[in-house]
């Protein structure tokens, strides 16, 4: 996502971009000329990182081990923290890349406003991308080996390419090697978990297509091209038929335990599918038909945060999609979390990715 004429905040990293909730702009914060809120050095840096937005990063590495039919486990937890690690990494590293620019277009941001220095912002992009590559390595050689270019990616985005026609699909590029990420530290390898991969990079790029135009509006293409794959997604995920990684498969064969410890029928798989497919389509169709119908900047800006907020029902689906339907539900879980973490945070504005 790059900035237009009148530059909106995307915010790189494991998960996408981040956008406007109704009446704020693309970065969470106030529209121009109402000024944000003092804080408190630990507000300003709970506003740097954006932490209600860290609750859509774990169903990356969920979703990821569910298609390697394995359970998630100690190595699973690693690979989320060193998720976390490197998207927050990409928030504070976009800001500090950001920092003239917000000087003279938005000077209550922390950087700007002097509550955080701009060193003091790239260390700790430093700092937490090599605490993410550490964990990552603590949860095995191939988690490792997608850790290393998903740190890359975040780095490349915020210095390079945000402002570049391939700003989209870096952003993309990120989100699917998330995913990869919780696939190869749970089963060791990614393979069972492209498809997986690939639908949620096909979802971020869509939104990051939308965002381009959020401060600015005026594209009705852009809007309805994500309408239309929004329906195609759901699609895939909810209309294909349910097929269970080779481990769930195999314990659900005649003679053998098919609920038990390996996961429910699919039966019960495919209808939770159906109903999170749902919800991911009822969360991002209605906003993006809006932005359509009439491309204003608000409108548009809603439709990015309807797309953002739609990932999570669609990790769930996926994982759910995989059989896991307790993971699936744990994933969905994390929905009314974000918004209670950010209501008792004093951060109701922030963007939840």
């Amino acid at each position: 996502m790059s900035r237009p004429a009148a530059p909106a905040r995307h915010t790189p990293g494991a998960t996408g971009p981040t956008a406007a909730d109704g009446t704020t702009a693309a970065d969470g914060t106030a529209l121009a000329g109402i000024p944000a809120p003092r804080t408190g050095r630990a507000g300003a840096w709970a506003e740097l990182l954006r932490l209600p937005a860290l609750f859509t990063v774990p169903g990356d590495a969920l979703a990821g081990a569910a298609a390697t039919g394995a359970r998630p486990g100690p190595r699973t937890l690693l690979a989320i923290g060193a998720s976390l690690c490197l998207y927050e990494a990409g928030m504070a590293l976009n800001d500090w890349a950001d920092r003239a620019e917000d000087a003279a277009e938005r000077p209550h941001r922390p950087l700007p406003s002097g509550r955080i220095r701009p060193a003091a912002a790239l260390t700790a992009a430093g700092a937490l991308t090599g605490a993410g590559l550490a964990l990552a390595a603590g949860a095995g050689r191939p988690a490792l080996a997608v850790a290393t270019p998903l740190a890359a990616t975040v780095w490349a985005y915020d210095l390079a390419l945000k402002h570049t026609p391939a700003g989209p699909a870096a952003m993309a590029t990120a989100r699917a090697l998330d995913l990869l990420l919780g696939a190869a530290a749970t089963g060791g390898g990614t393979r069972a978990a492209l498809p997986s991969a690939a639908l949620l990079g096909t979802h971020t790029l869509t939104v990051t297509a939308v965002s381009r135009r959020e401060t600015t509006g005026g594209s009705v293409l852009a809007p309805l091209a994500a309408l239309a794959t929004t329906g195609a997604l759901t699609r895939l995920v909810t209309h294909r038929r349910t097929r269970l990684p080779a481990g769930r498969r195999a314990a659900a064969a005649p003679g053998l335990p098919g609920p038990g410890p390996a996961g429910p029928p699919a039966r019960t798989t495919g209808v939770l599918t159906a109903a999170l497919g749902a919800a991911y389509a009822a969360t991002a169709a209605r906003p993006y038909a809006h932005a359509a119908l009439n491309p204003s900047p608000p409108l548009t800006q809603r439709a990015v945060g309807g797309g953002i907020r739609a990932t999570i029902p669609l990790q769930a689906a996926l994982t759910a999609r995989s059989g896991s339907a307790g993971t699936a539900l744990l994933v969905a879980a994390l929905i009314p979390a974000g918004r209670m973490f950010a209501r008792r945070a004093g951060m109701r504005k922030v963007s939840i990715t």
